[in-house]
């Protein structure tokens, strides 16, 4: 191989490098949301067992393409290969903390009890046909945070002001008017990843990165809230300056029922119709 030849293909090499340690820290990031909320309940709700043993399947196998890519251009390569020093104590840092993450899950799912046919019985009849209902999120974790949200939707508190001096109580307002809005963000894979990561989502609210191009999550509403005000929230959330980057897809949802109708389904595809800087809010 010419040396022309060479260096083109040491510089797909390295590129693959990037790319796949781009891709190991989404998946940490991803796995360390996992870790806080472990730490925080002190155990692992069955259906999130699946998802944390399969990110970090994904962080092992992308941890050994990146060593075996590497041993390819510190060996036969090396001669053309200048090491990035920043980008490999980063991943090697990946791999250490990513292996204590999940000694840690482990401890705690041998330390949980085992449920009998009764128990698993009753856990299912809880869960929803997942034939019938959308899943908004790819984490069955997430998934499953969305439905319990809706069960309790009318029972949730919120932080008021009772009085001029008085300090913040906790209230439930029965109005009937609560809801959740489920939005889905597309744009440039970049501009995607610094939203996730400056996008700080409340007690009540979920985020997710669903595709490298995508953002997906669901505002929960504790009091009557018009289409505007929550485009508004978005528009805020995204930054004014950056509304051309994006397009933005909105449901308005009440109860576990709307998760069930063909509207949230076609949502891919009402996406794709879009303009750029579109923000479009569509009831279920």
């Amino acid at each position: 191989m010419e040396k022309d030849g060479v260096q083109r293909y040491v510089a797909g090499l390295e590129q693959v490098v990037r790319s796949t340690h781009q891709d190991l820290r989404e998946a940490m990031i991803q796995f360390q949301g996992y870790s806080q909320r472990v730490t925080a309940q002190g155990t692992v709700a069955s259906g999130a067992v699946t998802d944390i043993r399969k990110v970090y399947k994904e962080i092992q196998d992308q941890l050994a393409k990146i060593r075996g890519v590497n041993q390819l251009l510190e060996g036969r390569y090396r001669q053309y290969y200048r090491r990035d020093p920043l980008r490999d104590k980063e991943i090697s840092e990946f791999g250490f903390l990513a292996k204590n993450l999940y000694t840690r899950f482990d401890r705690i799912l041998q330390g949980m009890e085992v449920k009998g046919p009764e128990g698993e019985k009753e856990e299912a009849s809880d869960a929803c046909d997942p034939s019938t209902t959308f899943q908004w999120f790819h984490s069955s974790e997430n998934q499953d945070v969305l439905q319990r949200t809706l069960r309790r939707l009318y029972a949730l508190e919120y932080n008021t002001r009772i009085g001029l001096d008085a300090e913040r109580s906790r209230r439930v307002i029965h109005d009937r008017q609560r809801s959740l809005s489920l939005f889905v963000l597309s744009g440039e894979e970049g501009f995607v990843e610094t939203l996730q990561s400056r996008m700080h989502v409340r007690e009540y609210d979920i985020k997710e990165r669903y595709a490298k191009n995508e953002l997906r999550g669901a505002l929960t509403h504790l009091r009557q809230i018009s289409a505007a005000e929550v485009e508004g929230v978005i528009r805020r959330l995204v930054g004014g300056h950056e509304v051309p980057e994006f397009k933005c897809l909105l449901f308005f949802i009440q109860s576990q029922a709307d998760l069930e109708k063909e509207t949230l389904r076609s949502s891919d595809t009402v996406l794709k119709g879009m303009m750029r800087g579109e923000v479009r809010t569509l009831a279920v």
